[in-house]
């Protein structure tokens, strides 16, 4: 953790590889005058994985890396320690990524910890704080929270994370938990959702021109399905209410 207090933290999760939307977001003057910006996981695996990741590292030490489960699952498939990756379009976004890029991508650590001005030490993870896969939802039950937060020390006060690509904010057990929704693989509702941390949590959604970001895709990336790829994702196809039912059981939910 750093021993400065920040005064305003962008955070932007979930970009997976969507260019697009990255470059959108990154223009909001809010953004480009934060004092950091926190990027919670799944960075890569998309359709531009290469060119998001030069995107993020030319902004220089202003970013800090929290890896998720899809960065990981590209970096073991390129090290040969899997097969197969879950999601359709990982086994392309893995082969785009130079060697250097997925030993980047390997490094990054699984949380980070920040003083921010009004909001105290924030803990930043991917899915939760124990486990880059594990689900929990806005509706989650309490005692399922009091599970996730067993290992997180007392001056935790608030805990941001991404994941499962829906923005919101909400109490559990006195901790603020925050998901910043998705930049580039959206549920619900259309935009790249970010949000602002610092003194309060301001969860954020920067419109941008999606059918033009469609055709960008379609001309830049090979990838073979990618109009209907870029098509669905980057038009939110999958409805909030669709994504809740399929993630329910992995909430622990009958």
């Amino acid at each position: 953790m750093t021993d400065a207090t920040l005064n305003r933290v962008a955070v932007l999760s979930d970009i997976h590889g969507v260019l697009p939307a990255l470059e959108a977001v990154l223009a909001e003057p809010e953004v480009a005058a934060a004092d950091r910006i926190v990027l919670t996981g799944d960075i890569t695996a998309g359709p531009q994985p290469a060119e998001v990741l030069d995107l993020l590292r030319k902004q220089g030490e202003r970013v800090l890396w929290v890896g998720g489960n899809a960065d990981r699952e590209l970096v073991e498939y390129r090290r040969g320690e899997r097969d197969e990756i879950p999601d359709p379009i990982g086994p392309y976004a893995a082969g785009r990524l130079t060697d250097e890029q997925v030993e980047f991508l390997a490094g990054l650590p699984a949380t980070l910890t920040l003083s921010i001005r009004g909001l105290g030490d924030v803990l930043f993870c991917h899915a939760t704080p124990r486990d880059d896969e594990e689900v929990v939802l806005v509706d989650s039950r309490l005692d399922r929270w009091a599970e996730v937060f067993a290992e997180i020390p007392d001056t935790v006060r608030t805990v941001v994370c991404g994941h499962t690509h829906m923005p919101y904010v909400r109490l559990a057990h006195g901790r603020l938990v925050v998901n910043p929704g998705s930049v580039g693989m959206p549920y619900g509702r259309t935009g790249a959702h970010w949000c602002l941390l610092g003194p309060g949590t301001d969860l954020r959604v920067t419109a941008y021109d999606i059918p033009a970001a469609v055709e960008r895709l379609v001309a830049e990336c090979a990838y073979p399905g990618i109009a209907e790829w870029a098509g669905y994702f980057l038009h939110a196809r999958a409805t909030d209410t669709e994504v809740l039912e399929l993630f329910g059981p992995r909430d622990g939910r009958g």
